[in-house]
Order: structure tokens, then C-alpha cells, then sequence
């Protein structure tokens, strides 16, 4: 199920979640050769993919809200 992006947040390890419209959180790390996403790295990167949507499989699963808002 696609899903827009709301806004992103750092987990505890630095690494790029996506908050979803939904209530779920998917991370968003750009870790290449696996996963290319440089854009995440900056804050005008980030900015540009709000709204974006992302397959959201916490959804499918039918997966409780991470966010309680």
C-alpha cells in the first residue's frame, strides 16, 4: 500500500526514517552499494520527497500505528 511521506526523523543510530502519513515508520538509509539514496543527506533532499510515496508494508500487514498521532 503507497503511502506519503510527512516528514523524517533520525532513529538512534543516525540513520534516516520516514514518517508516514499512515502512522508507520520506514527507514530511509542510504547505504550504497545496496541502497542508493543521497538525497536523504541533506535537509533540501529530504524537503523535496515530502509527500513522496513509499510501500508501506506494515500497512499490508495490518500493523498497529508507530506514531500515535
Amino acid at each position: 500500500m503507497q503511502q506519503p511521506i510527512i516528514a523524517f526523523h533520525t532513529d538512534n543510530e543516525q540513520d534516516w526514517v520516514a514518517e508516514l502519513i499512515c502512522g508507520h515508520n520506514q527507514h530511509v538509509r542510504h547505504n550504497p552499494p545496496w541502497t542508493n539514496r543521497p538525497w536523504v543527506l541533506t535537509v533540501t533532499g529530504r524537503d523535496q520527497f515530502i509527500g513522496f510515496p513509499l510501500a508501506c508494508k506494515k500497512c499490508q500487514r495490518g500493523e498497529p500505528r508507530d506514531n500515535p498521532y
